[in-house]
């Protein structure tokens, strides 16, 4: 039996969206040179949201020249103890705002708002805060007696957890001494937009932070621009080789948090209903668009039916619709691109003739949206099985023993995250030890701590991102 839910929708009220946005550099507001603009738009209706100003060469360059002049004049020369108490300012900021910010979230987002209000806020917060307890304990991270920041790092990030992945990436240059330039994704700048206020209302001194929106392009700019010390990158496995192309050769340090098909695997003694909370959090959660979401599921064979028919069952359960009702469980797809790559790698999956099975939900007429859905009789040949879609759908496989679940887990370029489900501790520590994965999970999947270092193998990229290897990245040392 299920229940009716009332529409509980959050208010747009506690937002206020300017009809256009300029570009941050050196602690203010402008125009871009050139005059270029875009639209970001709202993925579950459509809707125009604001003119987002696009950054060009010259922009790019007055941003960097703006970082380095706050390295060199102000952040550098800051003691630790005095960084601390911006980022701790920050972080109450965020607090503060955190409604007002976790609507704006799912407006550009898409996702629900109950996933921006009680996920992505809390820990965005939780970032800055963790970070401004290390900026002056450096010397004690072992990363040798006087670890120093690079200089002027370039930053870009993702769609799928705009703000999160900003927290990501400008808590550790900051606490380290670094000064930033970041590009958000050009489908959601606004919670970066409304950042730079953020740092305004805390009086960071100019040019510390400076935040230039933008496509492709701009990021390219960003990377290529000589004056960077440090790319820090999230995003797909294509577009990383293409920095790395880039900058080889140079200088500049790199870290890379790329694409995942991550390995989710049940074995027999597992809790089942458990498990299957820990699927639907590992594989629909923020409908699909992880990294390191559990986009493959490895059941052993002896209780396939049964996960699979409660499964099916859960799934059935979740309410698709507006972001900002606080029901929904599945929002929107972020933009009419992933929808079509989404929709294309599905059908390939027909075509290949594994079995489909979608979620029963209605299906708003206007944006972009997907059913939960699930592949059976998926083999490790099929595309489904291979490749990062990056959507709410869930490629089924078996396997009879530990060593197979092992061979089929791994057998992939990708190597970010993995899942295991048993009561047996032993097999646990056993399998952990033979994935081949930045994070393995536990009877449990998509948790987060600030302190716990996050990253991955192979395709997946380099570098660490949270935790004491996470400032590693923006330290000239080597961990001892």
């Amino acid at each position: 039996m299920t229940f009716d839910y009332a529409p509980a929708p959050e208010s747009r009220t506690v937002v206020d969206i300017a009809p256009h946005y300029g570009l941050f550099i050196d602690g203010e507001f402008v125009d871009p040179i050139d005059g270029a603009s875009f639209k970001t738009i709202n993925p579950a209706t459509e809707e125009v949201l604001a003119d987002i100003s696009e950054g060009g060469a010259a922009d790019i360059d007055r941003a960097v020249r703006a970082a380095r002049t706050a390295y060199k004049t102000t952040w550098s020369r800051m003691p630790g103890a005095e960084r601390a108490k911006y980022l701790y300012r920050i972080a109450r900021i965020i607090q503060e705002r955190s409604r007002e910010l976790a609507v704006l979230e799912t407006l550009d987002n898409g996702k629900p708002i109950r996933e921006s209000r009680d996920v992505d806020l809390p820990l965005t917060a939780a970032h800055f805060f963790y970070h401004a307890g290390w900026a002056d304990k450096l010397q004690y991270a072992g990363l040798g007696p006087d670890p120093r920041p690079y200089g002027v790092a370039g930053q870009i990030i993702p769609w799928n957890f705009p703000l999160l992945m900003l927290a990501w990436k400008i808590a550790p240059a900051l606490a380290t001494g670094n000064t930033v330039v970041l590009k958000p994704a050009e489908t959601t700048p606004l919670t970066a937009l409304a950042f730079a206020d953020i740092c305004q209302q805390a009086e960071l001194p100019p040019g510390v932070v400076n935040i230039v929106t933008g496509a492709g392009q701009t990021g390219r700019l960003l990377v290529e621009h000589p004056d960077v010390d440090k790319i820090a990158f999230t995003g797909s496995t294509e577009v990383g080789k293409a920095i790395q192309r880039a900058i080889a050769g140079t200088r500049k340090a790199l870290t890379l948090e790329l694409g995942g098909k991550a390995a989710n695997i049940v074995f027999d003694d597992a809790p089942i209903d458990e498990a299957v909370e820990g699927i639907v959090n590992g594989i629909f959660f923020n409908q699909g668009h992880v990294c390191c979401a559990g986009s493959r599921l490895l059941i052993q064979e002896s209780i396939r039916d049964e996960v699979l028919d409660r499964l099916k069952q859960r799934l059935s359960t979740l309410r698709l619709g507006d972001p900002l009702d606080k029901n929904t469980d599945i929002g929107a797809i972020n933009s009419a691109e992933q929808f079509a790559r989404i929709d294309e790698i599905v059908r390939s999956g027909d075509a290949e003739g594994a079995e489909r099975w979608s979620a029963p939900c209605a299906i708003p007429e206007r944006g972009w949206w997907y059913p939960p859905t699930i592949f059976t009789g998926v083999t490790q040949a099929h595309r489904i099985a291979r490749e990062e879609i990056f959507g709410p759908v869930l490629s089924v496989l078996t396997f009879r023993t530990p060593d197979e679940a092992i061979e089929k887990a791994n057998n992939t370029p990708y190597g970010l995250s993995a899942g295991v489900w048993t009561e047996k501790g032993s097999r646990i520590l056993w399998m952990a030890s033979r994935l081949r994965a930045g994070t393995v999970w536990a009877n449990t999947f998509n948790k987060f701590d600030p302190a716990s270092p996050f990253g991955g193998y192979k395709e997946s990229g380099f570098g660490r991102e949270g935790g004491r290897q996470g400032l590693a990245a923006y330290l000239k040392a080597e961990v001892v």
